[in-house]
Order: structure tokens, then sequence, then C-alpha cells
């Protein structure tokens, strides 16, 4: 009888030793699946997939005072594609000009306003003239706030008979604004000027 008690004491130790180790090995696998997925919600955190082409295509999430230089860079570029990309057609003109205004201040627009005083757009349609820009380089000075830029760029007009190859340098400042669906890098050109504009070489077409 001794012997019986003993052995289902025995076993009762057993069994809960064994249970203890359950107990043990589940709370190191569920505190090992809590870590890893606050870990990959963190990590997922610092990526952004973007719809490109049709295709998903990774980024990851920074502080934009690392991008301020190459975002700069790309405002200032795309302005400048948008407001010297010229077609004779009235209707795409203006199209790509009010896209361009939405990334400056008022300092394009009166140079916009000057323009069509002298009738500088009707003259690209009535003489069926093409001109397009090539941005050779930015500068941005981050340092000092606002921050000053200088464009490098190339302009080719094309008219039915000659093209017409220019060198165009232009500087302004940048501040900051809302990101925006018009204005995607959240900068406004301030003060926008024109220091050089001046011919290259001009040839006839065959």
């Amino acid at each position: 009888m001794f012997r019986k008690v003993q052995n289902i004491d025995t076993a009762f130790k057993q069994y809960r030793l064994f249970t203890l180790c359950i107990l043990c090995c589940s709370t190191i696998t569920i505190s090992i699946a809590v870590f890893k997925s606050f870990q990959f919600a963190s990590n997922m955190q610092d990526k952004i997939y973007v719809l490109a082409n049709g295709k998903a295509l990774e980024a990851f999430a920074s502080d934009r005072k690392e991008n301020i230089p190459i975002e700069a860079k790309d405002h200032v570029k795309t302005f400048h594609q948008l407001f010297f990309t010229l077609d004779p057609d009235e209707q795409a003109i203006k199209t790509t000009v009010t896209k361009a205004l939405y990334l400056a201040d008022e300092s394009a627009k009166k140079i916009y306003d000057n323009l069509q005083e002298n009738k500088f757009y009707s003259g690209l349609i009535s003489g069926n003239v093409n001109q397009t820009i090539k941005v050779d380089s930015v500068t941005v000075d981050v340092n000092q706030y606002p921050f000053r830029f200088r464009c490098y760029a190339t302009q080719q007009i094309i008219r039915p008979t000659t093209i017409s190859t220019r060198t165009l340098i232009t500087e302004g400042g940048l501040r900051n604004v809302s990101r925006t669906d018009n204005n995607s890098h959240g900068f406004l050109i301030e003060r926008w000027s024109t220091i050089e504009n001046k011919d290259i070489k001009t040839v006839n077409r065959n």
C-alpha cells in the first residue's frame, strides 16, 4: 500500500514537472512570437511600396532632413521643365505652365504675365515653334533658410527652318510648404529670376 502511494506521488511529481516544462516552453514561444511581431511591424513602418508601371517597388521612409537636397533639386528641375517645355498649342501651354505655377510664388507668375503681354506664347503658336529644355545641374545651399538654388540649363528652340540653342541660368529661394497633389515635394520657389539666357548657336534645318 505504501509503495502504491509512493508511486502515485512520484507520478504526480513527474506530471507536474512535465506540465511546468510545457508551460515554460509555451511562454518562451509566445514571447518570441510577440517580439518578432513587434519587430516586423516596426520594420514595415519604415517601408513604402510605390506602384510604378504596374510594379510594386519598395521604398524606405527616412527623415526629410536627409532628403532635402535631393527633393529640392528635383523640385527646381520639375518647375523648369514644366515652365520652359512648350508646344505650339494654346491648351498644352496653359496646362504645363499652370502646373509649374503651383511650384512657385508670384515671381514666376509675373514672368508668365510679361511673356503673355509680349505675345511670346501666341508667337510660338502662330510660328509652329517648339521649345524644350534640358536641366544640366542644380545647386542648392541647405545651410541657410530659405534655401538658395541656382539652375543651369540648355534650351532648344525648334522653328520650321532653324534650331537655336540657348543657355539658361536662373536662381531663387525655396521655402517649405505643405505637400499636396499639385506640389508633391513640399517646396515653393520664391524670388525667381533669370541671370543669363543667351544664344549658343543656330543651325538651319534640312
